[in-house]
């Protein structure tokens, strides 16, 4: 008569369930903070799916490595264990074939170690949820095939006019050191290679990606400009070292981009300090404080502080991924690679219009 066990009020009273802890979540995590979640963690990212002892977010950036602080924090909020799982899904629309972002790595100079910083922030992207190509855009030293394992591979043309990008540790991957021979010195004038690289762009089946990292060529000059301007790019993170010759020369950067009305994303000080694997001292072998100084200038963040490690160096030049044997040097491109990504987030609706949140803090 009432219809029990027609099992139409059991589903009934699952749903009013899930929109329970739905609910529930949301207004604790709307209290979390973190550098790659200044106001919370939006509302629209909880699942009505969730269920009592399991969170499930669909976030609009890629973050899906702090997956532990957020269950963490609603497991103390709550008084028992919850657990969360984290989908990266991004809303925008592509700026560039199927690309929602472009974001340029950077460096006034070379030497401040640009190419290893931009591989490994691709791969901390990866390994934060989302779908991620890198595009090696220094055509004079070409560094991502060894950086990447890759060398001497050579790319697939899918047609008479497309390329077929490399793939390695989970990322797509393009250079101009596939194509040349690695002994060959890359004599080109600005114009024939600014126009190389854009054709490196344009004619490489890409596929669906959330970002797309550009290893730019160090310095400012003709090539660099000319990207800038031809590549519809979200942002740009420049690269520097603590010395005031490399901050100098970072600052270039930072006006170049500024001219051509793309915004700085970040800075990530590299060789920023080093700590004696005998005694645990560390030094400042190359100054102190000198991204701090820029960042407070310019009013852009800090993404990471990198220590000079030897690490970092062997795990490169073997082509590996840090994450697999160095989780702590790992964890510092893992943090720079969620405040980049939040970055964009929060750039993005800022174009498109301010929201006002009044919290308790």
């Amino acid at each position: 008569m009432f219809g029990l066990g027609s099992g139409k009020k059991p589903s009934l009273f699952s749903k009013r369930r899930g929109s329970q802890w739905q609910e529930e979540y949301r207004q604790h995590l709307g209290r979390y903070r973190s550098a790659a979640f200044p106001v919370g963690v939006p509302e629209t990212a909880v699942q009505a799916s969730s269920e009592q002892g399991l969170c499930r977010l669909v976030m609009p950036f890629a973050c899906a490595q702090e997956a532990p602080e957020l269950g963490a924090f609603l497991s103390e909020q709550l008084s028992r264990q919850i657990q969360v799982d984290i989908e990266v899904q991004l809303a925008e629309k592509p700026r560039f074939a199927n690309i929602k972002h472009i974001i340029m790595v950077a460096s006034g100079k070379g030497g401040v170690g640009k190419s290893t910083c931009a591989v490994n922030l691709a791969m901390a992207l990866c390994h934060e949820g989302a779908r991620v190509g890198i595009l090696d855009a220094d055509i004079y030293g070409p560094s991502i095939p060894l950086l990447l394992g890759l060398q001497g591979q050579k790319p697939q043309a899918k047609d008479e006019k497309t390329l077929l990008p490399m793939e390695a540790h989970g990322l797509k991957a393009q250079s101009i050191g596939f194509l040349v021979d690695p002994d060959d010195a890359t004599v080109w004038r600005g114009p024939m290679a600014s126009q190389a690289l854009v054709q490196l762009l344009n004619e490489t089946q890409w596929g669906e990606l959330d970002y797309l990292i550009v290893d730019m060529p160090p310095g400012t000059g003709d090539i660099q400009l000319t990207m800038s301007q031809k590549v519809p790019a979200s942002g740009a993170v420049i690269i520097t070292t603590p010395q005031d010759l490399a901050l100098a020369d970072a600052q270039k950067g930072v006006a170049m981009f500024n001219k051509v009305s793309v915004p700085i994303i970040g800075l990530m000080e590299n060789m920023s300090q080093f700590q004696c694997p005998h005694c645990g001292e560390s030094s400042h072998i190359f100054g102190a404080d000198g991204a701090l100084q820029l960042s407070q200038r310019y009013g852009v963040p800090i993404l990471a502080q990198l220590p000079l490690a030897m690490e970092i160096r062997q795990c490169s030049e073997q082509g590996g991924d840090l994450s697999d044997d160095y989780q702590d040097m790992a964890a510092y491109f893992a943090a720079a690679a969620r405040l980049c990504a939040s970055q964009l987030y929060y750039q993005q609706g800022a174009q498109q219009g301010v929201d006002i949140i009044i919290t308790d803090d």
